[in-house]
């Protein structure tokens, strides 16, 4: 057990952090309501139902195509919907496609789109609407980084046109009839069904989004909902919005809420103010609120799958291109101290990418985090032999670097700290940081403009595969000059030749990720979990890893 005292002289020493995405439900009300413990109110005089959330950020986009944050997905997920949705359970449902069937050889997949579904502005959704919009998310003229993620190697010819040797328009997607979608893979893909529920295969309205021009998904009046609900009062820079039933949802019965106003609030300590006050019905706890509440009966802790790291981006300056300075810095903070002390919300230390409790190796059933092991940890004693024998391949005893990360105050305890450590563990070493929005990191990063950026990585399927192409050379998510023949061999391998046997694909990935931290590529801090107070009046709230926290559809208020 860590020392008590050295607990709370961390804890004054660092403001604390409320983990990922800070959501918080303030009940709606108006006059002649019948006010519940903690914050719920109901009106009696009316049937609608609206509540309140707060949010930690802006939304950076509403265009499938280029989104690549879970805020950006979050919202599309409200407001749209794929071939099938992830339920409340983590398990597929049936969305826009009633159902599916799969040749012999797992190449084409054959959708059925079901017909009663629409478009908020009464337009039936059709086949042709997923042809559209995976066509322009593979365009390299578009600009998207997931689209290549997603479907390169999977979905025929996508690679060629993503590299520019093929037009969109053969990609090995086709609209049989308005009600028939027909897809070729390049290879047999195990993850294929769970891909289709992702934002950047949602379908998109073609006469719709060419009317917007350059103006499509940048406001409420320039986005059209195919999902649970529409998005109104929003524009690309505000910091308040809500999310208005869609009446045309196919599924609008399950809807139960009415109106979620959101409000962009970045201080962690506000949320749990407002719970104290009886105004809030869920909210994301501090280390120091975890140690007061965790005896509540409304005291819950829900594990996560996404996974913090340091990226270096190797052609910044001579100092991070050079792999004994990257192995030094990766083993020169205090990972425990993070999540024991700072952090103290069921979050874990991250020794390696692919987290624990995510995936299982296939025969033997030993989750992929215990049989790849520990690759990278705390080690103040090997990180400053690196660091010295570092120091001496770049012929200099001092180095300045700059550390990036969203600018929130809860993201805040955790840089200071890190670049604490790395000062003061490695001798010569000066840390500046860089805290911006993310939207802004996020264009920092695609820029390849920083030195070393706290990032995290969830996974968009259930499959190690989200997690490790992210670093092949080509990858659209690499922006770090990381390149490496062998590991990139491997990880292409998982996609084309052994796409069919689950047992080598995964014995794949562990050498890969060895391969990775061999490299000091990157330097994992930790996986993340949510510890929260949540009103038990507030029904449809997500509790399992792999399901977003913004999963609205199911979300309700009952007695």
């Amino acid at each position: 057990m860590k020392n008590r005292g050295a607990a709370m002289r961390l804890k004054r020493l660092f403001m604390l952090l409320s983990i990922g995405f800070i959501i918080t439900f303030l009940a709606a009300c108006t006059s002649g309501g019948e006010e519940n413990s903690p914050g719920t109110k109901q009106d009696k005089a009316s049937s609608e139902k609206s509540v309140n959330f707060v949010n930690k950020e802006n939304i950076p986009t509403m265009d499938p195509a280029l989104a690549t944050d879970e805020s950006s997905f979050a919202f599309l997920r409200s407001t749209m919907g794929g071939l099938y949705r992830l339920n409340l359970d983590g398990k597929l449902v049936p969305e826009l496609a009633t159902d599916h069937e799969v040749s012999a050889d797992g190449l084409t997949w054959t959708f059925k789109i079901r017909e009663n579904a629409k478009w908020e502005n009464g337009d039936p959704i059709t086949a042709n609407d997923f042809v559209y919009a995976w066509r322009r998310a593979i365009d390299p003229a578009t600009g998207s980084e997931y689209g290549p993620y997603l479907m390169n190697n999977v979905i025929k010819n996508a690679t060629a046109i993503s590299n520019g040797e093929m037009s969109p328009d053969q990609l090995g997607v086709l609209a049989e009839d308005d009600f028939t979608l027909v897809v070729e893979l390049e290879n047999p893909t195990p993850y294929f069904e769970n891909l289709t529920s992702f934002g950047t295969l949602f379908p998109l309205n073609q006469k719709f989004v060419e009317a917007q021009g350059d103006k499509f998904a940048t406001s409420s009046d320039t986005l059209l909902a195919s999902g649970p609900y529409k998005l109104t009062n929003w524009t690309s820079t505000s910091d308040s919005w809500e999310l208005v039933k869609n009446d045309n949802y196919w599924d609008a019965d399950t809807v139960q809420m009415d109106k979620i106003h959101f409000d962009v609030v970045k201080d962690p300590q506000t949320a749990a103010n407002l719970y104290e006050e009886g105004s809030v019905d869920r909210v994301n706890l501090t280390s120091d609120l975890v140690d007061q509440y965790s005896g509540n009966d409304d005291f819950v802790t829900i594990p996560n799958t996404f996974v913090y790291f340091i990226k270096f981006n190797q052609k910044a300056n001579d100092a991070l291109a050079n792999k004994n300075i990257r192995a030094a810095i990766s083993r020169a903070f205090d990972k425990e101290a993070i999540v024991d002390e700072i952090l103290n919300d069921g979050s874990i230390a991250a020794n390696g990418l692919v987290p624990t409790g995510f995936v299982s190796m296939p025969e033997s059933r030993e989750d992929f985090r215990k049989v790849s092991g520990d690759l990278v940890t705390f080690d103040k004693t090997k990180a400053q032999e690196y660091w010295k024998k570092g120091l001496s391949e770049i012929g200099k005893d001092k180095v300045e670097l700059e550390l990036l990360s969203d600018d929130d105050e809860a993201t805040k305890s955790i840089v200071e700290y890190v670049a604490n450590q790395l000062e003061t563990n490695l001798p010569g070493l000066t840390v500046t940081i860089k805290q911006v929005p993310k939207e802004q990191r996020l264009d920092l990063e695609d820029a390849g403009d920083y030195q070393m950026e706290v990032a995290r990585w969830g996974p968009d399927f259930e499959d190690p595969y989200t997690f490790m192409s992210l670093f092949t050379t080509d990858s659209g998510n690499n922006k770090m000059g990381y390149s490496n023949a062998e590991y990139d061999q491997l990880i292409l391998e998982t996609s084309t030749t052994l796409a069919t046997d689950n047992e080598a694909r995964f014995n794949n990935f562990v050498k890969a990720e060895k391969i990775l931290f061999d490299d000091a590529a990157i330097a994992p801090i930790y996986q993340n979990a949510r510890a929260e107070l949540v009103n038990p009046k507030l029904k449809g709230v997500p509790n399992k890893p792999v399901v977003s926290a913004y999963e609205f559809k199911w979300l309700d208020i009952k007695e």
